[in-house]
């Protein structure tokens, strides 16, 4: 069994035993524990879960979009990549542009409801069809906000000056790589209520020894059935990718928690989840040669994928 795996299978058993029942921003609920650090070493393999199917396409496609600094859905659903669709949703049902039926609680009544959740599915169809089409529509309800993107592209100051932190820091590396000051943040207070979901992965720190770079995350809120294994994926993926760029080889990724929680409604997705066998790790390819500032989605691929069926669960919004 991949030790990779085998970390984060046992923080849901942790979860799951030592949890505090704790309400939260959604009303959905949760079971959650404070501190918590996981490692992974790169060279063991490419850490994607295969208990159940996460999907790797997305996962890139949002750690782009990140990189070139967007904060507008626009790029993701061009890619086929729904998972930031609901808060931009949110904030078109809730405008007073929005004239379709009311689609108060949509995130739970969708589930429930089958007569809602055809509405639901209508209305979102129209919501990402005018997103693709209609560049006003797209500037006006895309836009997330000052979300990660922006914060490490174009980090706001003061003197009303921009900071690329992302450029910054590879340039950094690449000059003085033992430097204890390789960090990007995309927690800015100032910035925080003008984005549609303050950062949960709030800071990135990179570390050069023997050769290696590793990276360390600190993840202030960690939902961890359905976005942790996205946030071990990306960051880890993030490694690979600056090490490449650097010259040098992918070390560890560490990952570190504040709150690490499983969803009330999602118990019985982690104990199915569970009761399976790991598989084999994968492996990543990056294309050579191409600059990390040029990478589009076609120059990564995944090999050797063969995991567990997906596992449905809610989006908590």
């Amino acid at each position: 069994m991949s030790k990779s795996e085998q970390q984060y299978l046992d923080l849901c058993r942790k979860v799951l035993k030592e949890g505090t029942s704790k309400e939260d921003r959604t009303n959905t609920g949760t079971y959650s524990i404070f501190g918590h650090q996981m490692r992974f070493d790169l060279a063991e393999g490419f850490p994607l879960l295969t208990t159940k199917k996460v999907p790797f396409r997305l996962i890139v496609s949002e750690l782009l979009w990140f990189m070139k600094g967007d904060t507008n859905i626009r790029y993701l659903l061009q890619h086929n990549n729904n998972i930031w669709n609901e808060w931009a949703f949110k904030n078109w049902i809730e405008s007073k542009d929005y004239q379709g039926p009311d689609m108060d609680d949509f995130g739970h009544r969708s589930l429930t409801d089958p007569a809602f959740k055809q509405q639901y599915d209508e209305q979102m169809a129209l919501f990402k069809k005018q997103i693709v089409e209609d560049d006003q529509f797209a500037a006006t309800y895309g836009n997330l906000g000052s979300v990660y993107g922006k914060q490490w592209r174009q980090w706001q100051t003061s003197q009303n000056e921009t900071i690329d932190q992302f450029k910054e820091v590879i340039e950094a590396i690449k000059q003085n790589p033992y430097s204890r000051r390789h960090i990007v943040s995309a927690w800015n207070p100032e910035d925080v209520p003008t984005m549609a979901l303050p950062p949960c992965h709030t800071m990135f720190q990179f570390y050069v020894a023997d050769g290696k770079l590793s990276c360390q995350l600190y993840q202030r809120s960690g939902d961890i059935f359905l976005g942790v294994p996205f946030n071990i994926a990306s960051y880890a993926l993030l490694t690979l990718l600056v090490a490449q760029e650097c010259g040098l080889e992918p070390g560890e990724f560490i990952h570190t928690f504040g709150d690490a929680h499983i969803y009330s409604n999602h118990m019985d997705q982690v104990k199915e989840q569970l009761s399976r066998e790991p598989r084999a790790l994968p492996s990543v390819h990056i294309k050579e040669g191409v600059s990390l500032f040029d990478i589009e989605l076609e120059d990564i691929t995944l090999e050797n994928y063969q995991p567990h069926p997906a596992i449905k669960a809610p989006v908590a919004v």
